[in-house]
């Protein structure tokens, strides 16, 4: 039995069917090809589920259900996603001629059983090119879910590949994702879903069947996903309430919620039915989501659940938040999220927010709980909060409920906010639960409903993981003042209590302050050295920002700083007026800073962004300020936002927090959470010293003084042979990539510490190996190259250039078929280093099939085929390498001889094709004069009919055929005509398709 992708693909279908899922082979399909939707299952489904609504009212819906508005699939697919959630109306008129109307959905949400499941393998799709995707599943014929499978036993390939094959079905059948919703890539042991147009670190694992027990281990990937996500009900319910598109200014970016995302709100949607008043106590329940892991669009999909839910009448949900920068953040992202949540309000004011509470209808009002103050009037403060609405459908969604959230206290905020609405329920998010003295979370709020903490979000790769390291600058303090600094309450980070103050002063000594800038700057350079990136500067106070921007901005080498703290114009010094910005200009700092590609490399900031803020290209904080509990906490989360080749955040301590953390983290664990806020440096440095270990056994092992003394003649030997070995199959060179790639993630994580310093030069020739592979085996990756944040230390390393470049030497940076001269054969030809030779003629061959293949569509397909032929055979050892290296020659030197026959015959490039068609049947040709007449002609009324999409435009196409056939007439017989007419066609195709870009 062969073992390969099917075995995944057919365990698939197995699971599918279980779940009452109907099998059909794809070329079993009834459809057009060039057509992805299975039309009769559509009208079917619309006639069986609207019986009432006229035969051509069903057909105009089926119209509007498939055709969508926009020029790229982007767009295109949001019409279609709106029209699949929300439905569409259909207005007609009866046989009296009254209007009527109807709102039709192409999907039965409520009974699952109404709904036809269909998984369908093998699916060929026409586009662009011919395309055939592994598994789709139609629902009601619409292709909702494309699975791309890589074969399980081949070490060579993984969920990467699947993704990238994903990437490509988007050029190529782009059709195919104007209706697509969920991506699944998997290899048989890993599986991750995610959007189409989403990179792979957004790709995740469905871990839980029911939202209780999460599963890890990677073998029941597969399995876990299948049984978690796509029993019909939760499929459904996933499709109509947990995707969602952002449109960022014209550029659309869809997302769809993970599985704790789903469970953790599946939970608070049966908890607040539940507990609603007047049914409950209100109380609705804590959703305790570690930072970063997501959850504003947990909040977001909440909100537009509870919205829809008829039982609780069109209800307002109150979004409350502590500050006004994390109101207007979060504010932000549900706008961007408004076809979840519909239209969203803001409270300006207090005034404003009372007017918005006391109207009787529903929607989403956006407010800082201390809008919920006792206003001043005419004849004094009011005594207590008036009542605003009495309505039972209010829905108080509290954002990080921390200390405001217990001011039960006569005219405190929370108290207020309950007389202001005496009947509404409240529900809790949270990244860091606080369960101090007359604060606890689940006294105010009820119990947690769904936990997902910061160990599981780092193992699912939803966070990345902090590490600490210890730097401090003594304070020059007081001994007092210790022991009063422990006891002082987190509440109370204040000047205006002594000890803070005292602090405040010591942290700011000129001198301290000018060594700690020092050192912060030494430290960034050498961290951004290999892992681009930004950082956040924390000090005691504004006072402190300001000294540490000019002594920073004092040194050399600095980069681009700006500070972050509030402004009072009237009371602030002057010189600190650089500082001051309005809301727009402090908006623009924020978008500049986390634009990755931006200079401003560094903010300082006391309070602000400290929480609510993702930057995800921020990966360090230096912090020179005292922290505890959940400020700590939701600090130093700043720092652990994916981003694209980060590795980890790191938090370098100046001020000396360590005790703090380790009581932070005593209270999280003792809440219930598992998993370290953050991990010891040395603990990093440790795995970078073992990872290097590794590495070098697979290069065989080396000395790096015994590297240095070989002649250049040894070393190039060295090389050589290393080389050789690393590419005697793809299973070792891949084997290798990975390690090395582990590699320098653990060096851009450590290599601030001295003891990393020291192995630099050993890590350089690692690199340095797999820049050679990559240049031999793989075309360059330009995007790849400027996304990368890990950076190589080649370039900074003086011993490891001594390493002879062999990619130099064999001229790879001009990559084409030229290169496969008289030289460069004698040199391939040479005893030696076989395997490099090798894996260099299949790049070369291989680049230039790509850029031929649709020049001579016949000739290229040949070539690729005797390529594949002669690498297989090599790599079974049924071919040796000088036969397999004589047969890529000859393969080269066979292009080579088509670009002089082009020459010779008096041919354009793109007219060669042309003539070897007409050739291979010169036998039935009626042609006086030569062949090349006959192209000339044949071409030249191909081009002048080409016009822009002219391959999907059947009148196009017919325009082309027309013209060629009159060219041929008389000169072929007529019972060939039709024959070579579809091969002339066929070629024009491939040859012009992207006409007027390419010709």
């Amino acid at each position: 039995m062969s073992l390969n992708e099917h075995t995944a693909q057919n365990a698939a279908i197995a699971w599918l069917q279980d779940l009452g899922y109907t099998h059909i082979t794809g070329n079993a399909l009834e459809r057009d090809l060039k057509k992805v939707v299975l039309e009769e299952e559509l009208k079917t489904f619309l006639k069986n589920t609207y019986p009432n609504v006229p035969e051509t009212a069903r057909n105009e819906a089926f119209a509007q259900f498939i055709q969508h508005e926009g020029m790229e699939v982007a767009y295109r697919n949001q019409d279609f996603h709106r029209k699949l959630i929300q439905g569409i109306d259909i207005a007609w008129k009866d046989a009296q001629g009254n209007e009527k109307a109807k709102h039709l959905y192409p999907i039965d949400y409520v009974h699952p059983e109404n709904n036809c499941f269909i998984v369908s393998d093998e699916v060929k799709i026409i586009g662009k090119n011919s395309r055939r995707a592994d598994l789709i599943i139609f629902i009601n014929g619409l292709p909702l879910i494309v699975f791309e499978f890589k074969n399980p036993f081949d070490s060579t390939v993984g969920v990467e590949n699947a993704h990238r094959q994903i990437q490509n079905y988007v050029l190529d059948i782009p059709q195919l994702f104007d209706y697509n919703a969920i991506c699944i890539a998997s290899d048989g042991l890993e599986a991750l879903h995610g959007m189409y147009s989403s990179a792979l670190e957004w790709f995740a694992p469905w871990k839980s069947l029911d939202g209780d027990d999460t599963e890890q281990k990677a073998e029941l990937q597969l399995e876990t996903l299948l049984q978690g996500l796509f029993p019909k009900k939760t499929l459904l319910d996933y499709l109509q309430h947990f995707i969602f598109h952002e449109d960022h200014n014209g550029k659309i970016i869809k997302k769809g919620a993970k599985y704790h995302q789903y469970w953790g709100i599946r939970r608070a949607v049966e908890s607040s039915l539940k507990n609603i008043k007047p049914n409950g106590d209100g109380r609705l329940g804590v959703i305790w989501h570690t930072q970063g892991s997501g959850k504003s669009i947990s909040m977001a999909i909440l909100t537009g659940i509870l919205r829809q839910r008829p039982e609780l009448k069109n209800p307002t949900i109150v979004i409350q938040v502590d500050r006004s920068d994390l109101d207007q953040q979060l504010y932000d992202n549900f706008i961007l999220a408004k076809d979840l949540v519909g239209d969203v309000q803001h409270a300006e004011s207090t005034d404003d927010l009372r007017r918005l509470l006391s109207t009787d209808g529903g929607g989403v009002i956006f407010t800082t709980i201390e809008k919920f103050r006792l206003k001043d009037l005419e004849s004094g403060k009011e005594v207590q909060h008036p009542i605003l609405s009495e309505r039972s459908n209010i829905i108080v969604m509290a954002d990080e409920a921390h200390r405001t959230q217990y001011g039960f206290e006569s005219g405190g905020f929370a108290q207020n906010i309950r007389r202001a609405l005496p009947n509404a329920s409240f529900i809790g998010f949270t990244g860091t639960p606080v369960d101090g003295k007359d604060a606890d979370t689940e006294q105010v709020f009820g119990t947690t409903i769904h936990t997902y903490d910061i160990k599981q979000a780092v193992e699912d790769g939803a966070t990345v993981p902090i590490y600490y390291e210890p730097k401090m600058v003594p304070l020059n303090i007081k001994a007092k003042y210790t022991q009063e600094l422990e006891e002082v309450e987190e509440q109370a980070e204040d000047t205006t209590v002594g000890v803070w103050a005292a602090v405040e002063d010591a942290a700011g000594a000129e001198d301290r302050v000018k060594t700690v800038a020092k050192d912060i700057l030494e430290h960034f350079i050498a961290r951004t050295a290999t892992l681009d990136g930004k950082a956040m500067v924390v000090c005691m106070s504004r006072r402190n920002c300001v000294k540490m921007y000019d002594a920073l901005t004092a040194l050399e080498d600095c980069p681009e700083i700006a500070v972050i703290m509030t402004s009072n114009p009237g009371k602030d010094p002057k010189e600190w007026n650089a500082h001051m910005r309005t809301k727009d200009a402090m908006e623009a700092v924020k978008s500049r800073f986390k634009d990755p590609e931006d200079p401003l490399k560094m903010v300082i900031v006391r309070d602000m962004w400290l929480t609510g803020f993702d930057a995800p290209c921020a990966h360090t904080m230096y912090v020179d300020k005292i922290m505890k509990g959940h400020n700590l906490m939701q600090a130093i989360a700043r720092v652990n936002r994916v981003f694209e080749g980060k590795p980890n955040g790191l938090v370098v301590d100046f001020i000396g927090i360590s005790g703090f953390l380790a009581e932070a983290t005593k209270k999280y664990t003792g809440s219930g959470g598992a998993g370290k806020p953050t991990i010891d440096l040395d603990a990093a440095v440790e795995l970078c010293l073992e990872q290097l270990s590794i590495v070098k056994s697979l290069l065989g092992g080396f000395e790096l003084d015994d590297i240095n003394d070989m002649p250049e003649t040894e070393k190039m030997k060295w090389t050589t042979s290393v080389l050789n070995g690393l590419l005697k199959d793809d299973a070792t060179t891949e084997g290798y990539l990975k390690e090395e790639r582990k590699l320098s993630e653990l060096m851009a994580m450590t290599n601030s510490d001295e003891r990393i310093w020291e192995i630099q030069e050993e890590v350089a020739i690692i690199q340095k190996f797999r820049e050679q592979i990559r240049k031999i085996k793989y075309p360059p990756g330009a995007q790849r190259t400027k996304n990368d944040r890990i950076k190589d230390l080649i370039s900074k390393s003086l011993e490891s250039q001594a390493i002879v470049d062999l990619a130099a030497m064999y001229n790879l940076d001009k990559i084409d078929i030229s290169i496969v001269d008289d030289s460069f054969q004698a040199i391939v030809k040479d005893k030696g280093g076989e395997n490099i030779k090798i894996e260099l003629l299949r790049r070369i061959i291989n680049d230039e099939l790509k850029v031929r293949t649709s020049k001579n569509i016949k000739k290229g397909r040949k070539l690729k085929e005797e390529l594949e032929k002669v690498l297989g055979k090599y790599h079974k050892n049924s071919l040796d390498s000088i036969a397999a290296i004589k047969h890529l020659l000859d393969i080269a030197n066979e292009m080579k001889e088509d670009d002089k026959r082009t020459k010779e015959l008096g041919l354009t490039e793109d007219e060669l094709a042309f003539y070897d068609l007409l050739s291979e049947n010169a036998a039935i040709l009626n042609q006086a004069g030569p062949i090349q007449d006959l192209v000339h002609t044949v071409v030249a009324s191909v081009k002048k009919n080409l016009q822009l999409d002219w391959t999907k435009k059947e009148d196009a196409k017919a325009a082309i055929r027309l013209a060629v056939k009159k060219e041929l007439r008389g000169k072929v017989p007529f019972s060939e005509l039709d024959k070579l007419l579809k091969e002339v066609i066929e070629q024009a195709e491939g040859q012009y398709a992207e006409w007027p870009l390419l010709g």
